[in-house]
């Protein structure tokens, strides 16, 4: 079902984030997973962990800026 899908994680740099992306790219493989998060720290200490994969994007936003999002 996640196979070959773009996935976007909001909150994606919280403990749910941090548990679901590698375990979601190593177990279905997705085209995408776009992580969206209000903490421009944090999304750069997981951009490590992920540094090379392109699969993995990074954007700054609140769920609540509708445009934004």
């Amino acid at each position: 079902m996640l196979s070959g899908s773009t996935i976007l994680v909001t909150g994606g740099t919280g403990s749910v984030g941090n548990t679901f992306v590698p375990m979601t790219l190593a177990k279905f493989n997705p085209k995408k997973i776009i992580i969206f998060s209000r903490d421009g720290m944090k999304q750069w200490d997981m951009g490590k962990k992920f540094e090379g994969d392109k699969r993995v994007r990074f954007f700054i936003g609140d769920v609540r800026d509708r445009e934004r999002l």
